[in-house]
């Protein structure tokens, strides 16, 4: 891509504006911190320190806003905390220039490296930075600093504690997460209804399954809701796959296949049902037209072998999925539901599949304890109470200082990050106060708070913000110019500002950018300042900051362009670790360990987000390609994705502990172990890759077994794709295929 269309494309990112659910009451409970914190501090004090103090509430309120599984008020605390020592440092260092350029390069660079331990971490500590640039313009001395420090954290206090004096849905972060989940399963049953194939995007569970991390404390006080059906609705997903395709479930067309379509429509609306009752803390009301297609039929099409087994499991998944915390389940119509018909023999399963075995042979697996029953036949069992642990802040300290410690090396993009914030943050500081302009403090601070470790996001909130500054100074300058307000009714428009800034921030950061700008327009109205230098000065130098932040980008980037090969390479190793989790367990079905698949299959989905991810971005950047070209990189993702499908198809239909070895499957296995580290070699190396071994084992397997049996279809489908990626890695430019494929 080249430069001039890369711009075009990030800009038309930065200015789109999004339609999501605002949350009104949220946006209140933080506009009225704000407002809590200037009207005291412009009763007690001064208007000045007013303008100053009203930043610890303002970007307190900002980071309880993001995306984080921890309670809000340890993320406000946390952000007022950090806020008042970056204002202590700041005011301590502010009466001596080159004093104050060090520390700020120095406060500048860790603020970068915290994008090691997370988004909200980075934000926050960029958030210090701007609260050092911003509070440090009024002169002190250190009892003054302290004061002032005092004072941004009293703004973190507040909006800490009318988060825990007025709850405004609580547990609704996870509540919406393991909805999504539920909401998305629904919509990929209704899909594999036209598409029997038809992809599955993991990141609703992988989100659902980070809402479920809490600490001790947060475990204990979780609502019943939440506890245990995550479990549920990992497992239902592979089921729908296996009961939807055509090669391991029901024939393409036929009266079976009219039946799985029926039986899909019906998950579909149950788990919608599910997400509807999660979300809102509502019992499950399910239509009556939908339990009845989950009845076994007396008569009419039966489905058999596979099909019937992943349609039982799917009845009896439903089952526990429906029983909504302690609530019963109710129908729409009639008012109590119809016990439905037990599985007639015809078509209960005798093969010792998972619905035909006892509950006790199932321990290792929690939460699937109701065999065959129907839906309407829901056992009154308890989900498993397990929680994921997430370490408490105390503890997040050691595994803090290790993810800072994995990003310095010289290719990290957040090293880089890290460096050019700092040496923009400085430059900016002491352009602003070479210029003629009054706030020169704007300039770093419109870069710091564009800057991101990637190209699009930098770029693209780099147009936002001078756009959103824009409309903001010039909305706000012409209130100040037609009302003259006075201070306590610009303050009252600053909060209104807040607000609609909390309100919209998720809908663009152009939207946000103007609520800021109005924002500061309206604060400094409290303090005397001149509408019309606000304005002049906000609009020059965020320009000057938004351009130095993507010239810092242009001169020490780090593009993922050339790390595609690298993430495709770990994504095969983790879909082949999951592989030979799952066949292993088939090769030594009482060895078989559940746990050992479940962690390969968590190493595969964040594989696959790690290249979706990188490749995203390397989308967007202004480079050759010198990694993938886009067409193979599109086929080699087709071909892994369909490697991780026919792996999730044969995790459907684990084998009975008491199935005798498979000494085929076993072969197999370790042949695709013992290839897949030379594979991952030959991916980042350009390479052909070699699967003979691989084939070989294969072959060997439908010799002694056949190819009826569903591991061997499976294995055969397996290595299909792999033969895939390797004629999507091989394509030179002429399109010749260089791929060694031995059958």
């Amino acid at each position: 891509m080249t430069w001039l269309r890369a711009l075009k494309e990030t800009a038309r990112t930065g200015l789109t504006i999004e339609r999501t659910r605002l949350e009104p009451l949220v946006a209140l409970r933080g506009a009225c911190g704000v407002a809590i914190v200037i009207g005291l501090i412009l009763w007690w004090e001064s208007p000045p320190l007013a303008v100053a103090s009203a930043f610890g509430a303002f970007a307190s309120g900002v980071a309880t806003f993001q995306r984080s599984w921890r309670p809000r008020p340890v993320l406000a605390l946390a952000a007022a905390g950090g806020l008042a020592v970056s204002t202590f440092l700041g005011y301590v260092a502010a009466a001596h220039p080159l004093a104050f350029v060090i520390l700020l390069g120095a406060w500048s660079l860790l603020a970068g490296m915290a994008w090691a331990v997370g988004p909200v971490s980075g934000l926050v500590a960029t958030q210090m930075v701007a609260v050092m640039l911003v509070t440090v313009t009024l002169p002190t001395s250190v009892l003054g600093a302290v004061h002032h420090a005092a004072l941004i954290a009293f703004g973190g206090l507040v909006q800490a504690a009318l988060i825990v004096l007025v709850p405004i849905r609580p547990w609704g972060a996870q509540r919406d997460a393991l909805a999504d989940a539920f909401a998305a399963e629904a919509d990929f049953a209704r899909r594999l209804r036209e598409d029997p194939v038809a992809p599955f995007d993991p990141q609703p569970l992988m989100d659902a399954r980070h809402a479920a991390s809490m600490t001790p404390r947060q475990a204990r006080r979780r609502p019943r809701q939440l506890r245990g059906y995550r479990a549920l609705a990992e497992r239902i997903r592979p089921v729908l796959a296996s009961l939807a395709d055509p090669v391991v479930g029901a024939p393409a067309t036929g009266p079976e296949r009219e039946r799985v379509r029926d039986l899909l429509q019906a998950a579909g609306t149950v788990l919608d049902a599910v997400a509807h009752a999660i979300r809102w803390g509502k019992p499950v009301r399910l239509p009556v037209e939908a339990m009845a297609v989950l009845e076994v039929p007396a008569s009419g099409p039966m489905l058999h072998g596979a099909a019937r087994r992943s349609a039982l499991r799917l009845m009896a998944l439903l089952a526990e999925v429906v029983e909504s915390a302690d609530e019963p389940l109710e129908t729409v119509a009639p008012a109590h539901p119809t016990p439905l018909p037990a599985a007639s023999p015809a078509e209960s399963p005798a093969d010792g599949s998972a619905a035909a075995r006892p509950a006790d042979q199932e321990a290792d697996r929690p939460g699937e304890r109701t065999g065959g029953q129907p839906v309407a036949q829901v056992a009154q069992v308890a989900p498993t109470r397990h929680a994921l642990l997430r370490p408490t802040v105390p503890r997040l300290v050691p595994l803090a200082l290790r993810a800072l410690h994995r990003e310095l090396r010289w290719g990290s993009a957040v090293l880089r990050h890290a460096m050019r914030l700092a040496a923009v943050a400085c430059a900016g500081y002491l352009l602003g106060s070479l210029l003629p302009l009054g706030h020169g403090y704007w300039a770093p601070m419109a870069s710091v708070m564009v800057m991101r470790p990637d190209f699009e996001q930098t770029y693209a909130r780099g147009v936002a913000r001078f756009t959103g500054t824009l409309v903001g100074v010039a909305l706000g300058g012409a209130v100040m110019a037609l009302a003259r307000p006075g201070e306590w009714v610009s303050a009252g428009l600053a909060v209104v500002c807040v607000g609609l800034m909390y309100l919209l921030m998720r809908t663009g950061f152009t939207v946000a950018s103007a609520c800021i700008s109005a924002y500061v327009v309206f604060l400094l109205g409290i303090a005397g300042e001149g509408w019309s230098q606000t304005v002049q000065d906000r609009v020059g130098l965020t320009l000057l900051g938004g351009l130095l932040a993507m010239a810092a980008y242009a001169l020490f980037p780090a593009w993922e362009t050339p790390k595609l090969r690298d993430r495709l390479a770990d994504w095969l190793q983790a879909n082949g670790r999951y592989a030979v989790a799952v066949f292993g367990g088939h090769a030594h079905p009482l060895e078989r360990r559940p746990r050992h698949v479940r962690d390969a299959l968590l190493d595969a989905r964040a594989a696959r987000l790690a290249w979706e991810q990188s490749e995203a971005r390397a989308q967007a950047e202004p480079v050759r390609h010198r990694g993938i070209s886009r067409r193979s990189a599109g086929a080699a993702q087709t071909a892994l994705s369909t490697m991780g499908r026919v792996t999730m198809l044969l995790e459907a239909h684990p084998p009975d502990r008491s199935a005798p070895a498979s000494p085929a499957a076993e072969e197999f296995a370790a042949a695709l172990r013992v290839a897949l580290p030379d594979a991952a070699d030959a991916v980042r190396a350009r390479q052909p890759l070699d699967w003979a071994s691989v084939h070989a084992a294969l072959d060997a397997w439908r010799t002694r077994e056949g190819t009826e049996a569903l591991p061997v279809r499976c294995a055969e489908l397996l290595v299909d794709a792999l033969d895939e990626l390797a004629g999507a890695l091989s394509r030179g430019p002429g399109g010749k295929n260089r791929a060694r494929r031995r059958v």
